[in-house]
């Protein structure tokens, strides 16, 4: 039999094998599970805070069934005894889904989203719920309600956001597998930071029936269910699962694209374009490090690695803030009514509804103090008429249409590219780092499918090349570089609309290049099961 700390390093598919051949048992990997949660601190209140909704009683009798109906003989399901978490913002029966709004807290859902669903149909054991900053809306994981969520690499860090309590939790080989969802990088940036593996399908793949309310002005940009892991073969399964094997009933919100096999891609036959700075904010040393590793990893799979110039990363975050914000914030005030506010995201509704002579006051102010791009971004966040929100999508399609034509005239399957500029911020930063997220928002403004597979970590040497002066993002982001040496950093993989396949696979040929290294983020340094029980007994 194996001990807990050896069935937790197992990933879902290995696990998910475990149970099918009888080798292991669900019920002892629950329990394995459980009991990492409470050693690394991921409970309620604990170090890393990062389980909001544990539901451990339960997660037991689903490993119990899993158990009894392979002693009877019956097939199991494709995730048959895997522990797994969901963000908190998929209806679970019986918990809230409460986007960190304290007006929330008590009313329960009655039945599970439809991918919570379907992951239960495939035998998944759903350990908990997990934590996210107020309304999903920047790339920290803190709020009234439950407080703040750290990263296993580093408390003092965060482990990015909005999926930032499943990536905490996987990171911390307290889940075999996360539920997140993605609307500016909310996947994405948490894998990075946290040292995981994540997918933001492509926009419109995963139905999002049965998630918790978010901002109805966003839909021009759809957010994303997708899968996190600590393997890139537990995205393809995850994905397997979410995106084809649940009610019977057709979901109205999601496309009927067939999902294809990463396993029949043929890595030697991809053109891959490739850029390591996007011309609006200069990734970090050890992200542009791994950014050309990956490239030199693809060539020597066979791919033409071809760098190209990136899309106006200035224009993308433009329409990005443009269509978040064309309600004035009218929204987010609503969801937000009777809540607690969060401080950070009271300034950004305030933001979003100034009036038009104090917004341009403020902006030519910030253009004067030499803080442009805050400036133009603070033009764009307000709210607009219905016949300037149709101009602003028609910009979005024309900006959409222009890029593809290029990779298809360019011949492109796939594309590498930095996946946020910086390591895992400070707690209290993200707010002020936006320009820092372009990387991966212009991934939402496509609406390609997007991943990231971690790579390494910062090196001793190479925290910062920022020289000194340049605008407030610039300094916080040499402060948060200074003092970064060992946290994780990740690339960035897309591809064409539907061709999730081609992004899975590639992502899998770099993590088993990436694995050879010495520098790989494994584990981080979290105590194991056996010495977290020896200190507290």
């Amino acid at each position: 039999m194996s001990t807990g700390d050896e069935l937790t390093q197992l990933g879902a598919a290995a696990i998910a094998r475990g149970v099918a051949g009888g080798e292991l048992s669900a019920r002892e990997v629950c329990d394995a599970f459980v009991a990492r949660i409470e050693a690394v601190g991921a409970m309620p209140g604990g170090r890393l805070n990062a389980i909001v909704a544990p539901l451990f009683d339960s997660a037991r009798r689903e490993a119990d069934a899993v158990d009894a109906a392979r002693q009877r003989g019956e097939p199991l399901g494709p995730l048959g005894g895997v522990p797994l978490t969901v963000k908190d913002c998929f209806d679970v029966a019986g918990t809230a889904s409460t986007m960190g709004l304290t007006s929330l807290r008590d009313k329960l859902a009655t039945h599970d989203s439809a991918l919570v669903e379907r992951l239960r149909r495939a035998g998944g054991v759903i350990l908990g719920k997990t934590n996210v900053p107020q309304l999903m809306l920047w790339h920290e994981c803190d709020n009234p309600l439950f407080g703040r969520t750290n990263n296993p690499w580093n408390t003092a860090r965060s482990p990015g956001g909005s999926s930032g309590g499943e990536a905490a939790m996987i990171a911390a080989h307290a889940s075999a597998l996360g539920l997140g969802s993605d609307l500016g990088g909310s996947i994405r940036v948490p894998c990075h930071v946290c040292g995981i593996h994540g997918l933001k399908p492509t926009s419109g793949r995963l139905t999002r029936t049965g998630t918790v309310e978010n901002l109805r002005g966003m839909q021009a940009i759809l957010f994303q269910p997708g899968p996190m892991a600590r393997h890139v073969e537990d995205l393809s399964l995850a994905m397997r699962v979410l995106g084809g094997s649940g009610p019977a009933k057709a979901v109205h919100d999601e496309a009927p694209v067939t999902l294809g096999d990463p396993g029949a891609v043929e890595l030697d036959k991809l053109r891959v374009a490739v850029w390591a700075d996007d011309g609006y904010f200069r990734a970090c040393p050890a992200v542009r490090r791994a950014v050309r590793e990956a490239a030199d990893a693809l060539r020597a799979c066979g791919a033409e690695v071809e760098e190209i110039d990136p899309p106006d990363a200035a224009l993308a975050m433009e329409l990005f803030a443009a269509i978040v914000s064309s309600d004035g914030g009218s929204d987010g005030r609503r969801l937000v009514r009777g809540s607690e506010v969060d401080r950070r995201l009271g300034q950004l509704l305030f933001l979003s509804s100034l009036s038009r002579p104090v917004r341009w006051a403020m902006a030519t102010a910030l253009d004067l103090a030499g803080e442009r791009r805050q400036a133009r971004l603070l033009r764009e966040s307000r709210r607009r008429s219905a016949e300037a929100y149709w101009q602003v999508t028609h910009r979005l399609r024309r900006f959409t249409g222009e890029f593809m034509q290029r990779l298809a005239e360019g011949r492109f399957d796939a594309i590498i590219s930095p996946p946020y500029a910086l390591p895992a911020v400070l707690h209290n930063t993200a707010h002020e780092l936006i320009p820092a997220a372009s990387y991966c928002i212009l991934f939402n403004v496509l609406g390609l499918p997007s991943g990231v597979v971690a790579a390494g970590r910062v090196q001793p040497g190479e925290e910062s090349d920022r020289t000194e002066g340049g605008d407030r993002c610039e300094r916080l982001s040499r402060r948060i570089e200074s003092d970064s040496a060992g946290l994780p950093v990740g690339v960035h993989v897309a591809a064409a609309p539907w061709r999730e396949d081609i992004v899975l696979a590639v992502m899998g040929a770099l993590e088993e290049a990436f694995r050879r290294n010495d520098d790989y983020p494994a584990e981080p340094p979290y105590p194991t099961i056996k010495e977290a029980t020896q200190s507290t007994a």
